[in-house]
């Protein structure tokens, strides 16, 4: 049976959700101001990496911050290892911090208990996420922008697409990897660190949350498959007309 406390709305659990969402819209002001509307699938690529890159920052990096600044001192003996840090005397993570993000991480661990502790394979893949994922959907942003951009030349726009379409779909690649290394092993165990039993934990924290980085993801890597197989139809194109 759950030990989790029952899922309920007050003030502070509001504010963690309403944190979390706030960059959508926040993304999406920005798509409209920088991707004019002729150009539909730029903008929407643009939304989606500037909410991943401001996710990234903001709400993963300060998941980070709990993980090295956060923490509660032990009496010796009473630490186990592997000792994070290599601290015998310290325990470290969001449950012990009294900040607003420790409260958002906290909020967030009532459905997936890895995230309250300082857990180093999760650590170890936030660190990649937030320092390599973060900054390559922001200059994924960038070539977007200058793609699109009536002010680029059109050597300009054609380097920016060459760029873009090598970037983005080595970013989505690795955002389907980090999702399937943070939940298979708990698929593998039973799901032993996950309140599966309540619905709001289970559809709205760990379903909802997670799997935006899996659909998404897998629809930037079908358009970087049709943007490879017209760049190459195109160049066999050309080499048939020049060879006749």
């Amino acid at each position: 049976m759950s030990t989790v406390a029952p899922f309920t709305l007050d003030m502070a659990t509001c504010l963690c959700i309403a944190f979390a969402l706030s960059f959508m819209p926040t993304a999406y002001i920005l798509g409209r101001s920088l991707i004019p509307s002729t150009h539909t699938r730029n903008r929407i690529l643009f939304f989606w990496h500037a909410y991943d890159a401001l996710t990234h920052f903001f709400i993963e990096g300060s998941f980070l911050y709990e993980c090295f600044f956060s923490y509660t001192t032990l009496p010796a003996g009473f630490n186990k290892p592997p000792y994070f840090l290599d601290r015998q005397d310290r325990v470290y993570g969001a449950a012990y911090g009294t900040n607003p993000s420790s409260r958002l991480w906290q909020e967030y661990a009532k459905a997936d208990f890895r995230w309250s502790a300082a857990d180093p394979n999760v650590i170890s893949l936030e660190l990649l996420t937030v320092f390599l994922g973060g900054p390559a959907a922001l200059y994924t942003c960038y070539l977007l922008w200058k793609a699109s951009s009536s002010r680029t030349s059109s050597k300009a726009k054609g380097a920016a697409k060459a760029k873009l379409w090598l970037v983005a779909p080595a970013l989505a690649t690795a955002e389907l990897y980090g999702g399937f290394m943070t939940f298979a092993p708990e698929w593998l165990t039973g799901s032993s660190q996950l309140e599966t039993t309540n619905p709001v934990y289970l559809w709205f924290y760990l379903f909802f949350f997670n799997t935006l980085w899996v659909w998404v993801p897998l629809w930037v890597l079908w358009e970087a498959s049709k943007e490879l197989r017209a760049a190459f139809v195109k160049a066999e194109v050309t080499d048939g007309q020049k060879n006749k």
